[in-house]
Formats: structure tokens, C-alpha cells, sequence
């Protein structure tokens, strides 16, 4: 597929990809005592870069990634309580890619749904994106 219909040419050798969106989880994130002394509410979208070409052909499970697998991976690494947004999105993804060998690359973000900031703000965040070494 050409460079300029995805975003990801350099990483990926497939713009195929699964979406998983709002994935709703309580995580210990924060620098905040109150934030390490209770589970807060926290959101993650996961696309996963895998050729879906078997998959397309077969409609077989056998030949796709298992999203249960991503979403308990996911849902693993947040019962370990972490300082920073960037640590916890970073043992997501390498979580998420120790779930299926045909995962190409990992693009996650994980935010927090109530930031603790004086201002009015939505949700607080970070977006990582880890290519699989051989």
C-alpha cells in the first residue's frame, strides 16, 4: 500500500490493522499520594499492525489475533501500580506484543479519565507505539 494512505510507512510492513477502542480499566498511575493509595479510572485504544490477508480469506479465528488476549495483556499490566502514564502504556504495549508473534507493531494510548488538575480537562494521556524486534 502506498506511504500516503498510512500514517505508519516506516514502521509497518501492513496498514492492516484491529482496532480496539475505550477499553474502560482502574489503574494505580500518578506522583500524587492520592493517586497511589486508590485505582482511578483510565481508557486505552490498541491498534494492532497484522496482516489480516488470512484471515479475510478464511474467516477463521485460528488465522487472527485473539482481542480477548490484547484486552486481558492490557488489563494485566495495569494492576501494577506506576508512577507515570508513559511506564504504564509502556508495559501495555510490551504486553500486547508478547500475545500473538503476527503483531507487527503496537500503537496504544492510555489516558486518564479524571486528571488531577485544577483546570476543567477531559482526560490527560499518552500515545506509544512499539514495533516488535526479531
Amino acid at each position: 500500500m502506498p506511504c500516503h494512505l498510512t500514517r505508519h510507512c516506516d514502521l509497518v510492513s501492513t496498514s492492516d490493522r484491529i482496532e480496539l477502542r475505550g477499553l474502560r480499566l482502574q489503574a494505580r498511575v500518578g506522583v500524587l499520594d492520592f493517586e497511589q493509595s486508590q485505582d482511578q479510572p483510565i481508557e486505552v485504544d490498541v491498534d494492532l499492525f497484522v496482516d489480516l490477508q488470512a484471515a479475510g480469506a478464511s474467516d477463521d479465528l485460528a488465522d487472527t489475533v485473539d482481542y480477548g488476549a490484547v484486552c486481558a495483556a492490557v488489563e494485566h499490566a495495569a494492576a501494577s501500580a506506576v508512577a507515570l502514564l508513559e511506564r504504564l502504556a509502556t508495559a501495555m504495549v510490551d504486553g500486547v506484543l508478547a500475545v500473538d508473534p503476527r503483531i507487527d507493531v503496537v500503537d496504544l494510548t492510555v489516558r486518564k479519565l479524571r486528571p488531577p488538575v485544577p483546570q476543567l480537562l477531559a482526560t490527560s494521556g499518552v500515545r506509544v507505539q512499539r514495533r516488535r524486534t526479531t
